[in-house]
């Protein structure tokens, strides 16, 4: 009966771009083709780039090009719900976006373009629902980010640049598998405390700095044996952790 065809979507016209403009509550311009089938870009719309906002939701768009810089008027866009693996630099270009709702893709981190740290004046960035792992420190740079939701996604930590956000007052970031901060951290090793110390002989202490590396010698083997292992650790036992403080008179501290 013949070969299966590609899914092909549904073809937008001029005609059909122009009678989907929409008039806001606040007198702006909207073209709304949300919900439309659509899979690829209509290249028609660029001829409407004088519009305000752009709603392309809820279709299956899985690239969008780099002629959407030409929507310089655009303050609103809103791609979410689409199939986007990535966003093209000229995003960066469009300055006056003040919203960008790019939830429910397929977007990862390494193909979230730098040029979005140029969007200097937008408020609200969606990224929920996406791919990412981590989120570039670049966005640090977007000072009048007022809402910011990453919810869904596979991050398991929030760059500090975010957190200095100046006028940030909304952060989603729901079922992410950040570390549990209640999970107590596993018993310090005996062997890597002694790394990290300085090893002197028992000569160079006075009294009573050997009296007390003694006793911090006692409290690492009560641990040392508290600690199962299956391989043998290194033995140091002629050589004594001092935590005492050296003197600037040598004669003094021996």
């Amino acid at each position: 009966k013949g070969k299966a065809k590609g899914q092909k979507g549904k073809r937008i016209t001029l005609k059909t771009a122009k009678n989907s403009i929409r008039i806001t509550f606040d007198g702006r311009r909207r073209l709304d083709l949300s919900k439309m089938g659509i899979t690829t870009f209509p290249k028609c719309i660029l001829k409407l780039d004088d519009v305000d906002e752009l709603d392309l939701s809820r279709n299956m768009l899985k690239k969008i090009p780099d002629s959407i810089q030409r929507f310089q008027k655009l303050r609103w866009l809103d791609l979410h719900s689409n199939q986007l693996e990535e966003l093209p630099e000229g995003i960066g270009m469009l300055q006056n976006l003040v919203y960008l709702n790019l939830s429910n893709n397929k977007l990862t981190a390494k193909n979230l373009p730098v040029e979005l740290n140029l969007l200097k004046n937008l408020r609200t960035l969606n990224l929920g629902l996406n791919r990412l792992d981590n989120i570039p420190t670049t966005l640090g740079a977007l000072k009048e980010l007022k809402e910011v939701s990453l919810f869904d996604n596979f991050l398991t930590a929030i760059p500090t640049s975010m957190s200095k956000l100046p006028k940030l007052k909304k952060l989603n970031v729901k079922r992410n598998p950040f570390p549990d901060p209640t999970q107590q951290e596993e018993p310090v090793d005996s062997i890597k405390r002694t790394e990290t110390l300085y090893l002197v002989q028992e000569k160079d202490l006075c009294c009573s700095c050997l009296k007390t590396c003694q006793d911090e010698r006692d409290k690492l083997n009560k641990l040392k044996n508290t600690i199962p292992s299956s391989s043998k650790k290194p033995n140091f036992s002629s050589f004594l952790t001092p935590n005492s403080t050296a003197k600037e008179n040598q004669e003094q501290w021996r």
